[in-house]
Formats: C-alpha cells, structure tokens, sequence
C-alpha cells in the first residue's frame, strides 16, 4: 500500500478550525508586541549554520535539521530557534547602538521529536530586548511575556524564575578547586536538571562549595524561600551572592506589577543552558505538562558577529494556546440563477462586513454543511438569516 501521502513523524498539519485560530492569535500577538514598541522582523527559515548555531548549545545543535546548500557547498541548517537570527539582525542588518526592541512569528523545525512537545514544527513568536543590562529590561520582557499568555485566555498563570549565574558561579568554583573535572561539567547539568541529589553527590569532591551545589535542586518555593537561600549559599562566591541578590529584586519588582501573580522561584532552573547566562524566567500551567513561554537573558551573544551587546527576550509556542471551542460558525446562502441574485449578494456583502462568515452554493444541488446552524433565506420577500432545520 503506497503511503507517501502520510507526514514524517512528529510533523503535524493544522486544519479547520484550528489553522485559522492560529493565524487570529498571530495577529494578536503580533498588535500587542507592536503596542509595546516592539519592531517586527522575518528571518528567513533556513540560514548558514554557523550563524544559527551562534552561542547555543549542544541540544540546539542536536535539534537543527542540516543541509549542503548546492549553490555555495556550505552547511545550511533550517532553524530550530529563532533568538540566534534576532541577534544576527541586531548585530548587522539594523546595527545602533540605542537599545533595540525586535519581535518575530514563524515556524522553526526540530529535527528530533521532544517528549515536551506535540510537533516538531512549532510556531513561535517571540521578542527580544538589545543594549540594556539592568534587571529592569527583564521585568518588561517578563511582562510582554505574561501579557501574550493572557492574550490567548490562559487565566491564572504559574511564573518561574531562576537565575543561571548561581550555578554558574558555583561550577567555575568547583572547576578551579578541584571537586568538578571540567569534562564532567555536562553531566553535573544533567544532574541538577534532574535534581538528583545523590548523583550531584556522587560527582563532585566533599567541599563547602559541592554541598552547596548538592542543596541546590532544593532551592525552589515562593518568594518566601529566598532568606533560607541566601542562608545557604552564604559562603558562595561574589559571583553567585550578585546573582541571588538580581533574582530577588526582579521577584520583588515582577511582584509589584502583578500582585495576584503565582510567582515562584527555583535556583536550579536550567532552561535554556548554553547561550542563558541570567535570570531565567517560565510560564506554566496546571492544564498544560510543560513551560508555555521561556525566555531569559543572554548577554554578549554576540560576539561571535563583533557585536557585545546585553539582551533578553523570551518566546512562546503559539500552537498550545490556540482555542478551537471558539471558532464562528458559518451562514449558508442557497444557489440562486444569477439573473435573479442581486438582492441576496447585498445582503450577503452586508453580513461579510459585519464580520459574518457566508459561504455561496455553487449549484441548486449543493446543501448547507453538516455542522451549518444559519442558512439564509427569503422571509416575506427578503433575504434572512434563519436557523437552518435540514
């Protein structure tokens, strides 16, 4: 049986009515990151490699779909990030160095299935923050964050922070006494992403600083736990003390914008490991098994392109937030000869102006869809709007 009809695994097709709610949320979020000063760009889906593999790490190479592009026999890769190309614009296609605010929605490609994710071709929007250092920067991009969840009815969402330079600063630490091996470096980020405290023990030589990283996965709560955590890591280097000390005031400043927010913190939070290099921050919901939004800052990215330049963004899957339960249902108007149908395509302009939605029989014998409720017909000489009873 020929199956070349059938998609490669994970691919998915968005189809009625969920293909035109995406496109509507698109729009929405595309108007709000416009509302919020944020210029809209559109890179292209495939690009030289190096380039999209600029500050990223090992996952995201894993992740990207590879190609010889025949016209320069260069390695081409098909993006499966879009934050890398955001900085490639900001460091030469709009160079300034004011601060720049650039937003984007699109496809990107995943070249294996993640257990995190329904597809591997999510659509993401997203929009990142260049030239500010300060934690200030973090909170506007945590608001426009938190603002595109709710533009897509998420009602009562879950915040996350956390901060890569506490472990940061604790590894170089253990690097430069001698209780981590450098090579091991990877398989400590496993563990404490897996917050196993028994294989973060078994890894690392008995220091005050390893008994610091072993309590680490156990730093996590609300705001509440930041005294006991400042407790612990009282001894840690300058580094990770700055580091807690940023956290807790992009807590106390997300804090005061949001009062009824569910704000919580973990001190192991990982995500985006290989180009984060601060806080770190992850929407969540009860309905859903994984992060709806992540985003963090990512400093002198881009140095690769001789550009140093702070920044911080974050992006969303728009395909988890689509709602089909709202999709409009449509309003059937009957064939009629087109010497006699004057009257019924000015009524059906009028409704398609007011934001109806008409589909037009293309002969006597075509019949109102199965999931049609309104069909138009003629009530005393004009043309209605009626309940259709078929």
């Amino acid at each position: 049986m020929k199956s070349h009809w059938r998609l490669p695994r994970g691919v998915d097709e968005l189809l009625p009515p969920a293909a035109w709610q995406l496109e509507l949320l698109r729009r929405k979020v595309l108007d709000l990151f416009d509302s919020w000063g944020f210029e809209y760009v559109d890179p292209p889906v495939i690009e030289y490699l190096d380039a999209l593999l600029v500050g990223s790490g090992e996952d995201l190479d894993l992740q990207t779909l590879k190609v010889v592009d025949q016209v320069s026999g260069r390695q081409l890769g098909v993006r499966a990030d879009m934050t890398s190309q955001a900085v490639r614009i900001d460091a030469h296609s709009m160079v300034t160095d004011e601060v720049q605010r650039l937003c984007y929605a699109g496809p990107v490609v995943f070249a294996n299935p993640q257990i995190t994710q329904n597809s591997r071709v999510p659509f993401k929007a997203g929009a990142e923050i260049f030239g500010a250092a300060g934690i200030d920067a973090d909170a506007e991009v945590i608001a426009l964050m938190l603002s595109t969840v709710q533009e897509a009815q998420i009602e009562e969402p879950v915040l996350l922070l956390g901060h890569m330079g506490i472990y940061l600063g604790l590894v170089a630490q253990l690097i430069a006494e001698g209780s981590l091996a450098a090579e091991d470096e990877g398989r400590l980020f496993t563990c404490v992403q897996r917050k196993s405290q028994a294989d973060i023990r078994a890894l690392l030589q008995k220091t005050p600083c390893s008994e610091m990283m072993t309590a680490l996965p156990l730093m996590m709560g609300e705001p509440a736990v930041m005294g006991g955590v400042h407790q612990q890591l009282s001894g840690a280097p300058e580094s990770v003390l700055q580091a807690l000390e940023e956290l807790q005031s992009l807590a106390e400043q997300v804090s005061e914008l949001y009062p009824g927010l569910r704000l919580r913190l973990d001190v192991s939070e990982l995500s985006g490991y290989g180009y984060h290099n601060g806080p770190v921050y992850a929407v969540y919901h009860p309905t859903h098994g994984s992060a709806l939004s992540q985003g963090g800052r990512y400093d002198d990215v881009g140095e690769v392109f001789g550009r140093l330049r702070p920044a911080t963004g974050f992006d969303v899957n728009l395909k988890l937030l689509i709602n089909t339960a709202t999709n409009r249902n449509i309003i059937f108007a009957p064939y009629v000869p087109p010497q006699q149908r004057s009257a019924l395509l000015l009524e059906i302009a009028t409704l398609r102006a007011a934001g109806e939605r008409v589909q037009c029989a293309l002969s006597s014998e075509e019949r109102p869809p199965s999931a049609c409720q309104r069909v138009l017909a003629q009530v005393e000489g004009k043309w209605q709007v009626v309940a259709n009873h078929d």
